[in-house]
């Protein structure tokens, strides 16, 4: 594993043009059909990729919603370039990079100003907006939004589930292999167990819908959001990422 440094100057993490070119590769390697949902003043797509076997169910998988949290982002597509062949038999659906203005300038929010995971219910936002419209009437058998926070302790996860045997637990076991899983007993204002927020219904009087709320709302039956602590190692963070994608490509991709 490289060190933070090592990573940071070969990965380009905060730069979004680089990225993106990487992904289309990804996406002519692995044969994705895509959409590009918005593009932005600075002329960055917006991408949406559904692989080959792409179905009613399989995974939902999103990073890159906040530009601040680069290890989702540098860890999903170092994922998918070394898991071409796990891609092209996969049912997934994945929007790899939400916020690239955001990315580039290493902020939270987009170039406006406006955190985009209080908007996914907002159908008069570009992004949000051609978000909701692509997946209108999909249903997935669970959703996975990737993050960071500069405030953890180790790595959590929010866990909003219809279903007990869906579970948070086969991320956070094979992420602790990296990290340690953040103790609290409250997190981000929340009661917490093993590094765990449980919800089984979506909060009342929100200013605007996340992403994970979104999908579980409309289009599954169980969604997860997991977070890396932004201060801890980058190379350890990506590292722990992938292993959540890895689960989440072993256990919802198909």
């Amino acid at each position: 594993m490289k060190t933070g440094r090592e990573y940071d100057l070969r990965h380009r993490c905060h730069d979004s043009a680089y990225i993106l070119k990487r992904w289309r590769a990804v996406a002519r390697a692995a044969r994705f059909e895509t959409t590009t949902l918005h593009t932005t003043p600075e002329g960055y797509p917006i991408y949406l990729f559904r692989t080959p076997r792409h179905a009613e169910g399989g995974l939902y998988l999103s990073a890159g919603v906040h530009g601040d949290e680069p290890a989702p982002v540098a860890a999903l597509i170092d994922w998918a370039e070394d898991n071409l062949a796990v891609l092209r038999r996969s049912n997934a659906c994945l929007v790899p990079l939400f916020n690239p203005a955001g990315l580039d300038r290493n902020t939270r929010a987009d170039h406006e100003g406006t955190d985009l995971n209080r908007n996914f219910n907002n159908v008069g936002h570009p992004h949000t907006g051609a978000w909701l419209r692509a997946v209108e009437g999909r249903r997935f058998s669970c959703g996975v939004t990737l993050h960071e926070d500069y405030d953890a302790q180790g790595v959590y996860a929010y866990e909003v589930s219809r279903d007990p045997a869906l579970s948070t637990q086969p991320f956070l076991q094979e992420a602790e292999k990296w990290l340690p899983r953040d103790s609290r007993s409250w997190i981000d204002g929340f009661p917490a167990r093993s590094g765990v927020i449980k919800r089984s219904r979506i909060p009342k009087n929100l200013p605007g819908l996340p992403e994970a709320l979104v999908l579980f709302q409309h289009h599954a039956p169980a969604s997860f959001t997991f977070e890396t602590p932004s201060e801890f190692s980058l190379a350890r963070r990506v590292a722990a990422q992938r292993a959540i994608i890895d689960t989440a490509f072993l256990l919802h991709g198909r």
